[in-house]
C-alpha cells in the first residue's frame, strides 16, 4: 500500500506467501528478490492498484484481507479467485460489514469464491463482529483507511494485532478503545523496513514435538512472542511444559524472543473462550499433545476450526482416532481423553497442511510411526518442514 520501496526481511518463500506476491504484482506493484531471506517491494500506493483477475491460490488470509483494500478503489475492477480448497472458503464474514460501508462485492451463493469487486465510495461504520476473527477485522481496517469518516471494529475478544501494529508503523492513525479498534482515513502509508520474526504457529510444531519426545531438548530462535498470539504457550505451560523465554529487543513493532523446550509430563487442560482466537491455528497441536496427557482434555468455543483449510475438528479428530487416540468431536470443539501416547499409523492431510505437519510430529513420538499421505500440503506455509524436522533428530 505504500508508494515508496519496502523492504521486507526474514520473508518466508512458500506457497500462501507466493501467492500474496502474485497478487500484489498482479495490481501493479514490483517485487525484487535479493540473496537470502529479503525482498523488496515497491509499491503502487494506498489510492493505486489497478484492475486485475487475481489468483489467491490458497490463502485465506489474502482471500480475506485483499478486499478491504480493493473495496474503496473507485472506477476499479476484481476477480478474486483460488483453489477448490479456496472456493469452499466462505466470505461472507467480510462481503457483510464491506456492504455496511458502501463496498459492491459479489459472490458464488453469496457467500464463497469467487468474489468479484467494483470499487466504490466507502464510509466508516461501527461494526460488532459476531466472532473474533483477526482476518475480518484486518479487513475492514484496510478499508476504513479509505473510507470517509472513522471506522471501528467492535471484539467480542482480543485477536491478533499484527495488521494495528504495521499500519501504526506506516502512519495509519490506529486507536485501541476498549474493545474496539478505530482507525481514520489517511493519505499515505510508508512501511518502510519490515522485519518478519520467526511464526509461532510453525515454531508450536517443534515446541510440541520437544514436550512428547522423552529426552528432548531444543531451543528456537528469534520467535514472534506478539502478546495476541502466544495462546498456544500459555495452554501447553498449563499443561506442565518446561518453556524457558529469553525476550529480545522489538523486531520492528514486534515482540521476540528465544525459546528452550524441554520435555515433560502433561496434564489435562479445557481451552474456551477468549482463549481461542488466540491459538486458532494451533488447538490441531493441543489436541495431539492432550493424546499423551494424563486426563480429559475439553476445546470449546472453536467452531471457527470448521472454515479453515479442512474442517479441522473432523480432520484432527480422525487423525488422532486413526493413530489410536480416544478423541470426540463436538459441534464447536473436541473432547480428547489422554492415554499416554499413540499407537501409530496412516493419516491423509486432505490437503491441510496443519494436519500434515501435525502427522509428521505424531510420527515421531508415537510408538509405531505414522505414513501421511498428501505430506506435500506442508509446502504451504513451511515448506522447508520435513528437512527442518529431521535435522533435530539424533542420529
Amino acid at each position: 500500500m505504500g508508494e515508496e520501496e519496502t523492504e521486507v526481511v526474514n520473508y518466508l518463500r512458500a506457497a500462501d506467501t507466493r501467492s500474496t506476491l502474485e497478487a500484489v504484482e498482479a495490481v501493479g506493484a514490483e517485487v525484487q528478490f535479493r540473496t537470502g531471506p529479503v525482498l523488496r517491494i515497491q509499491g503502487v500506493g494506498l489510492r493505486g492498484p489497478r484492475s486485475a483477475e487475481v489468483d489467491v491460490g490458497n490463502a485465506g488470509t489474502l482471500l480475506r484481507l485483499l478486499p478491504g483494500w480493493l473495496a474503496g478503489q473507485v472506477g476499479e475492477r476484481w476477480t478474486l479467485d483460488g483453489d477448490e480448497s479456496i472456493r469452499r472458503r466462505p466470505v461472507d464474514r467480510i462481503a457483510v460489514p464491506l456492504r455496511q460501508m458502501g463496498a459492491r462485492l459479489a459472490c458464488r451463493d453469496d457467500r464463497l469464491p469467487p468474489v468479484k469487486i467494483d470499487g466504490a465510495p466507502l464510509h466508516g461504520t461501527a461494526y460488532e463482529m459476531p466472532v473474533a476473527s483477526a482476518q475480518v477485522k484486518s479487513c475492514l481496517l484496510f478499508a476504513g483507511l479509505l473510507a470517509e469518516g472513522e471506522t471501528r471494529v467492535i471484539e467480542p475478544s482480543p485477536s491478533r494485532d499484527h495488521t494495528e501494529r504495521m499500519l501504526a508503523a506506516a502512519g495509519a492513525a490506529v486507536d485501541h478503545e476498549g474493545d474496539s479498534v478505530v482507525v481514520r482515513p489517511v493519505d499515505r502509508l510508508v512501511p518502510g523496513r519490515i522485519f518478519v520474526p520467526t511464526d509461532i504457529s510453525s515454531a508450536a510444531f517443534f515446541i510440541v514435538a520437544a514436550l512428547l519426545i522423552e529426552g528432548s531438548q531444543i531451543r528456537l530462535e528469534d520467535v514472534g512472542v506478539n502478546p495476541t498470539r502466544i495462546g498456544i504457550l500459555t495452554i501447553l505451560e498449563r499443561m506442565g511444559a518446561r518453556i524457558e523465554r529469553d525476550d529480545l529487543p522489538d523486531l520492528d513493532g514486534e515482540p521476540a524472543a528465544d525459546l528452550e523446550i524441554r520435555a515433560a509430563q502433561l496434564r489435562a487442560t479445557e481451552v474456551s473462550g477468549a482463549e481461542i482466537p488466540l491459538a486458532i491455528d494451533e488447538l490441531p497441536l493441543v489436541a495431539l499433545a492432550a493424546c499423551f496427557a494424563e486426563g480429559t482434555t475439553t476445546i470449546r468455543d472453536a467452531a471457527e476450526l470448521r472454515r479453515k483449510e479442512s474442517d479441522r475438528i473432523e480432520t484432527v479428530t480422525a487423525a488422532l482416532t486413526a493413530l489410536g487416540g480416544q478423541v470426540e468431536p463436538t459441534e464447536d470443539g473436541m473432547v480428547i481423553e489422554g492415554t499416554g501416547g499413540l499407537r501409530g499409523g496412516t493419516i491423509d492431510s486432505h490437503g491441510d497442511h496443519r494436519i500434515a505437519m501435525l502427522g509428521a510430529v505424531a510420527g515421531l513420538a508415537s510408538r509405531e510411526g505414522v505414513e501421511v499421505a498428501g505430506m506435500e500440503a506442508a509446502a504451504v506455509s513451511y515448506p522447508g518442514f520435513e528437512h527442518d524436522l529431521g535435522s533435530l533428530l539424533c542420529r
